[in-house]
């Protein structure tokens, strides 16, 4: 397995070694040296899963220490790419010793022609949703050539199995940039991705057919190949127990009546945003906790805290700068709405629970996973924004909380019919371990 350097990567790599490992197959996961202490805990079978540390080759305008996006600013990240691509000679050495039978990658676009010359096969393992993947990547769409406009993106390529899901003018032109951009090597981020998935033997997503069968089928049928599902990535019981200055807060709030929200580590928001956001939760007179980083441009919460908001809502609701404990706060009783960027890792902890969703995607595959969940699943509620400034208001928050949360809403009342039948089917008992045996099946036969 040879993941994209950046944690959002390695940790699902490393998630599906551990469910091939358990059934008993062997898995040599390359790593850069300084990251292997920080996934090693996570390795849960040590005799099967070998860390193969990799050194990553320096790049003028890396910092010396640099391995993962983690290390670096987001501009940095094409550098850490440059890195990943110097380390070819490299990992064909090591392809050569180990021998494997398959190779999992993803943004590396060379590894399949290499791997091909060796009598390895490759399969594209991606953590980016099949939705995402058939709207931008389909190969439809050109990624060389001509000038692409934001309009282009509007709509879904030819073919493309849901008409419900399209881009607001503001998204689209953020997708058309992002493939002007180069991403490492001076290689385009779309033509490196392009490029991958059309040299790949295979191709392999972690979710389920019963959430994105359609579009597996479409990708199935623009890259004609094997698509395998690892199955969905349902969330490991928690082995903690939620810090008692949340339990102490939760358990003073009836059932269901707490709005809940977060974006995950890496989004950043305006403080004008920041301030409507949470302005959009004193409107709904509800409690409720936010977990979000200080916006641009402030040096902490407490800062970018509107006048006289922490007294309007003292005994009701918290802004909070800190890590918690996201997975135990969503069991928790008391929270009826959580609000998400729509991260693929917060989707699966909150599909799983009983807290109902409200859609507020930010950048990539976050916007298909919420048009995905609130238009054609119809689980959740997308807050609205501004067609082309991409902006929301503090009425356009409460009025999304609102109808998710108040029972007399005729759509509150189908979201969350909807959001406990998927809860249903993701809880089955061998949902997760049919997908896994179904995925060993097909690796068998790509193997050949």
């Amino acid at each position: 397995m040879y993941p994209w350097f950046a944690l959002g990567h390695l940790t699902p790599f490393l998630h599906v070694a551990n469910k091939l490992a358990k059934l008993g197959h062997k898995i040599s996961y390359l790593i850069p040296t300084k990251t292997q202490p920080k996934l090693q805990p996570f390795n849960r079978f040590p005799d099967l899963i070998t860390f193969v540390p990799i050194t990553v080759p320096h790049v003028n305008g890396l910092p010396p220490s640099a391995e993962t996006t983690l290390d670096v600013p987001f501009p940095l990240h094409p550098l850490i790419m440059t890195a990943m691509d110097h380390t070819e000679p490299d990992i064909e050495r090591l392809l050569r010793h180990l021998k494997p039978d398959i190779i999992f990658f993803d943004f590396t676009h060379w590894v399949p022609k290499l791997a091909r010359s060796l009598g390895i096969q490759s399969l594209h393992y991606c953590i980016i949703s099949p939705v995402t993947i058939g709207y931008t990547l389909s190969p439809t769409r050109k990624f060389t050539g001509e000038e692409v406009s934001g309009a282009d993106f509007m709509h879904p390529p030819p073919g493309y199995p849901d008409s419900s899901i399209k881009l607001h003018l503001h998204e689209a032109r953020a997708f058309a940039s992002k493939r002007a951009s180069t991403f490492g090597s001076d290689v385009g981020f779309y033509e490196r991705q392009s490029i991958s998935l059309h040299e790949a033997d295979g191709l392999a997503y972690r979710t389920c057919r019963e959430i994105e069968g359609q579009y597996i089928d479409y990708l199935e049928r623009e890259f004609k190949k094997p698509v395998l599902l690892s199955g969905p990535a349902i969330p490991e019981p928690p082995t903690s127990t939620l810090e008692e200055q949340w339990a102490k807060w939760f358990s003073g709030f009836r059932t269901g009546s707490v709005v809940y929200c977060a974006f995950g580590s890496e989004c950043t928001l305006m403080k004008e945003q920041f301030q409507e956001l949470i302005l959009g939760f004193e409107l709904t007179g509800l409690p409720f906790l936010a977990a979000l980083k200080a916006p641009f441009g402030t040096e902490s919460i407490e800062e970018a805290l509107p006048e006289g908001f922490e007294e309007r809502v003292k005994g009701r609701g918290v802004v909070h700068g800190g890590w918690v404990q996201q997975q135990l706060i969503l069991e928790h009783e008391a929270v009826g709405c959580f609000i998400t960027h729509c991260g693929s890792g917060s989707l699966s902890e909150a599909l799983v629970n009983k807290c109902q969703l409200v859609l507020l995607p930010h950048v990539g595959d976050q916007i298909f996973n919420a048009r995905m969940m609130a238009n054609n699943l119809k689980v959740g509620v997308e807050v609205e924004k501004g067609e082309e400034d991409g902006l929301f208001t503090r009425d356009s928050v409460c009025k999304a909380v609102k109808t998710v949360m108040e029972e007399s809403s005729e759509v509150g009342k189908e979201v969350r019919e909807n959001h406990a039948k998927i809860r249903e089917m993701l809880l089955k008992k061998d949902l997760e371990s049919s997908y896994v045996d179904n995925f060993i099946e097909k690796l068998q036969k790509l193997k050949g």
